[in-house]
C-alpha cells in the first residue's frame, strides 16, 4: 500500500465519519438523539446538527399538528338509555419528544393510545348526557369536556391536544328503523284524527247550512202565505166594493170568469141544459 492510497483511505474515513456525525433537522420536524437506545438530547430548532458518529442515532418527530380520525364508529349508551353511534376526531401535537419516545415510541403507538383514551373519555362524558343535549347547543360544551379530559390523560405522553370533536352522532340502524316506524305510525294516527275532526266539522257545517236553509224556506213560505192572504183580502174588499157599486156588472164579470175557467181552453166535456142558469148571459147581456 502506498502512502497516497493510505492518505486517500484516511480522508475517505474522515469524510464518512463527518457525514455520520452531521444531520439536518427540517423546520417541520424535531429530533431526539439516542445513544444505544437511550435519549441524550432534544433538538427542536431547524438546521444542521451534530452527533457522535456510529454510536448515536436520531429519531425525527413532527412539529406540525397531526390528526386522528377513527375508522369505525362506537356505540355509546347515554344517560337516558338511548343508544347512538359516535366517532370523534382529534388534532394533536407532539410537545415533548422525550416523553413521547419513552411512552409511545412513535406515531403508530400514539394513535393506539389516543384512540383508547378518546374512546374512554367519549363514553364517560356522553354517559352523563342525554340525546337532547347532544343535538342542541350544548354539543360544544360536551366537545370541550371531552377535550379537557383527553388532554389531562395525554399530558404524560408528551402530547398536546389541540381539539377533540364529535364528528358523527347517529342512531344504530335498528334503532333508526324503529324510530322511523314509530314516527310513521304517529303521523298516520294524527292524519286519521285530522280527517275525523274535519269530517265532524263538515257535518256540523252541513247541518247548520241545512238548518239555515229550512228556516229561510219556512220564513219565505210564511211571508208568501201572509202576502197571499193579504192579496186575497184586498181582492175580496175590491170585489165587495165593486159588488156594492154595480151588482149587475159584478154578476156579469163573475159569470165571464166562470165561463173562461169552465170552457175556455179545457178539454172537459160538460152536459148542461140550454135553459140552465149558467147560460143566462148567453141569451142577452142583461141575463134575463
Amino acid at each position: 500500500m502506498t502512502i497516497r492510497n493510505f492518505t486517500i483511505g484516511i480522508v475517505a474515513l474522515l469524510l464518512f465519519t463527518l457525514m455520520s456525525a452531521l444531520f439536518t433537522v427540517n423546520q417541520t420536524k424535531q429530533a431526539l438523539v439516542l445513544q444505544f437506545g437511550e435519549p441524550k438530547r432534544i433538538i427542536q430548532n431547524p438546521g444542521l446538527a451534530i452527533k457522535m458518529p456510529f454510536i448515536q442515532d436520531v429519531e425525527y418527530y413532527e412539529k406540525r399538528v397531526l390528526s386522528l380520525i377513527p375508522q369505525d364508529a362506537e356505540e355509546v349508551i347515554l344517560a337516558d338509555q338511548k343508544r347512538i353511534l359516535v366517532d370523534a376526531y382529534a388534532r394533536y401535537r407532539i410537545s415533548n419528544p422525550l416523553l413521547f419516545y419513552q411512552t409511545v415510541r412513535n406515531e403508530f403507538g400514539a394513535r393506539a393510545r389516543l384512540e383508547s383514551i378518546i374512546d374512554s373519555s367519549v363514553r364517560r362524558v356522553l354517559g352523563s348526557e342525554t340525546l337532547a343535549s347532544i343535538l342542541t347547543g350544548m354539543r360544544n360544551d360536551i366537545n370541550n369536556n371531552i377535550r379537557d379530559e383527553v388532554e389531562e390523560s395525554v399530558t404524560s405522553l408528551g402530547i398536546e391536544i389541540i381539539d377533540v370533536r364529535l364528528r358523527r352522532a347517529d342512531y344504530p340502524e335498528s334503532t333508526s328503523q324503529n324510530i322511523f316506524n314509530r314516527m310513521k305510525s304517529e303521523r298516520e294516527r294524527e292524519a286519521k284524527e285530522f280527517r275525523a275532526t274535519g269530517e265532524e266539522e263538515a257535518q256540523k257545517i252541513r247541518a247548520d247550512a241545512e238548518k239555515t236553509r229550512t228556516v229561510i224556506v219556512a220564513e219565505a213560505a210564511r211571508k208568501a202565505q201572509e202576502n197571499r192572504g193579504l192579496g186575497d183580502s184586498q181582492a175580496i174588499e175590491i170585489y165587495a166594493d165593486s159588488f156594492g157599486q154595480d151588482a149587475d156588472f159584478f154578476s156579469f164579470y163573475r159569470s165571464m170568469e166562470a165561463y173562461r175557467s169552465a170552457i175556455g181552453d179545457s178539454e172537459t166535456s160538460m152536459v148542461l141544459s140550454p135553459d140552465s142558469e149558467f147560460f143566462k148571459y148567453f141569451k142577452n147581456k142583461a141575463g134575463d
